[in-house]
C-alpha cells in the first residue's frame, strides 16, 4: 500500500482503477447496461464526470492561491519565498491553467451531447431556451470569462512576475498585481458560477 501512496502517479492510477471497478459493479447491479456504452446518455455521464473532476482541479487551485498562498506570502521570510515562487507556484499554475482548459472543453462537449449548448450560450435570446438552460448558460459564460482570464491575463502576467520570462523589477511588480487582481476576479465569479451550474440541475 505504501508503494501506491508514496507515489502520486501510482495513487492517481489506482484511483482511476477503483473508478473502473465501481463502473463494473454498477453494471453488475443493472444500473448501467453494457448496451448503454454506445448511448449518448452514457457519454454524457462520462463527460459530466470529467467536467466535475476538471473543475475541482481548477477551482481548488484558484481557491488555494486566493485563500492560502497570496494572503500568506507576506508572512514568509524573504529567503524562503523562492521556494514558493520558483517551485510551488509554477507547478500549481500548470495544473491550474490546464484544469481550466479541461473544464471548458468538457463543459462544451457536455452541452453539445445534451443538446443545450446553443440555447445556453445564447442565454435564451432566441426565445427557445428553457430556464434551466439559461441558468447553466450564465454559469458557462462566467466560466468562459474565468478561463479567458486564466490563459490570457493571469498566466502571461505570472510568467513575468515569477521570472519565467525576463522582465524588469517594476514590470514584475505590476504583473504580479495584475495577476492577483484577475485571480481575485475569478474568485469573485466562481461562487455565482457554481451556483448557476447547480441551480440548473436542481431548481428548474
Amino acid at each position: 500500500m505504501s508503494a501506491i501512496l508514496s507515489s502520486l502517479r501510482n495513487t492517481v492510477i489506482s484511483s482511476f482503477a477503483l473508478t473502473v471497478l465501481l463502473l463494473v459493479i454498477f453494471v453488475s447491479w443493472g444500473s448501467i447496461s453494457t448496451e448503454s456504452f454506445s448511448d449518448q446518455a452514457f457519454y454524457s455521464f462520462i463527460f459530466r464526470w470529467l467536467h466535475v473532476v476538471s473543475g475541482i482541479m481548477w477551482i481548488g487551485l484558484l481557491w488555494y492561491f486566493n485563500f492560502v498562498q497570496i494572503p500568506n506570502m507576506p508572512n514568509i521570510p524573504d529567503d524562503q519565498k523562492p521556494a514558493v515562487s520558483k517551485v510551488i507556484a509554477p507547478a500549481a499554475l500548470w495544473w491550474f491553467r490546464w484544469g481550466a482548459m479541461s473544464t471548458i472543453v468538457t463543459g462544451l462537449i457536455l452541452g453539445h451531447l445534451n443538446g443545450y449548448l446553443e440555447s445556453a450560450m445564447t442565454l435564451g435570446f432566441r426565445g427557445d431556451a428553457a430556464p434551466q438552460h439559461i441558468a447553466i448558460g450564465i454559469g458557462m459564460w462566467l466560466g468562459t470569462i474565468m478561463w479567458f482570464n486564466v490563459w490570457f491575463v493571469i498566466w502571461p502576467n505570472q510568467k513575468k512576475a515569477l521570472g519565467i520570462v525576463p522582465a524588469e523589477d517594476d514590470v514584475k511588480a505590476a504583473s504580479a498585481r495584475t495577476a492577483m487582481l484577475f485571480s481575485r476576479t475569478n474568485t469573485l465569479l466562481s461562487i455565482p458560477m457554481l451556483f448557476s451550474m447547480v441551480a440548473a440541475q436542481n431548481i428548474f
